[in-house]
């Protein structure tokens, strides 16, 4: 049985932090600010962490990452 390949687009957008979690940035930060408050347009410069509902899914994808 072959190894499984980590998906590259997943390894693009997800980080592994020190204590095993995965961070995550914010969708909708592209353009058409003009339609977001100024309070929503900080908070989207924030990183996040990823659901624990989609920790496994994504885990799965990122197997060969480290």
């Amino acid at each position: 049985m072959p190894k499984q390949k980590t998906h590259r687009g997943s390894a693009k957008r997800f980080k592994r932090t020190g204590n095993g979690g995965l961070k995550r940035w914010s969708a909708f930060t592209s353009h058409r600010f003009h339609g977001k408050t100024k309070k929503q347009r900080r908070q989207l410069r924030q990183a996040s962490m990823v659901s624990p509902s989609d920790m496994k899914r994504i885990s799965q994808q990122l197997s060969q990452m480290r």
